[in-house]
């Protein structure tokens, strides 16, 4: 599969928009195949649905899961539009994702490097390949974009 990242991160991207659309926080998700083709995809549903575990990831995960008819997604790889929190990166381990591949850190509660590093724990029996970066400012515009316009909804 090539190196380059950039139209698997272009559909997270638009998944990201779809949540941006629907009043959620802006993050996308795809599963590609070990042939580079989209086989599940997502975007945060946590307000739409009232879910907790309505992230981009988990929804990508699960229908990837459901696409291929297994929980193992050997030869995968998960595409995010931001570094995956704990849950996230726990469950794309626990499905056995070969890499994740991501564009923005989240600082705040990034689970693939930047606050925890969940997914190169050695005490695991699973640690995926982790690209980190790719389309990263777009990525954080649209998230400095939702968060702005949050901030100023609550301010009178």
């Amino acid at each position: 599969m090539s190196a380059s990242w950039d139209a698997a991160m272009g559909a997270a991207l638009g998944e990201a928009r779809t949540a941006l659309a629907r009043g959620d926080v802006p993050v996308g998700a795809v599963v590609l195949n070990d042939a580079g083709a989209v086989v599940g995809a997502g975007h945060n549903v946590r307000e739409a649905l009232g879910d907790p575990t309505g992230h981009a990831e988990v929804v990508a995960l699960r229908a990837a899961g459901t696409a291929l008819g297994a929980w193992r997604l050997d030869g995968c790889t998960l595409v995010v539009t931001l570094e995956p929190c704990t849950m996230c990166a726990g469950a794309a381990v626990l499905a056995r994702v070969e890499r994740i591949v991501f564009a923005a850190f989240d600082p705040r509660a990034g689970a693939v490097g930047s606050l925890w590093d969940v997914v190169r724990d050695r005490r695991l029996n699973h640690r995926p390949e982790v690209v980190s970066g790719v389309r990263a400012s777009e990525s954080s515009e649209l998230l400095d974009a939702f968060f702005a316009e949050q901030r100023h909804q609550i301010r009178p």
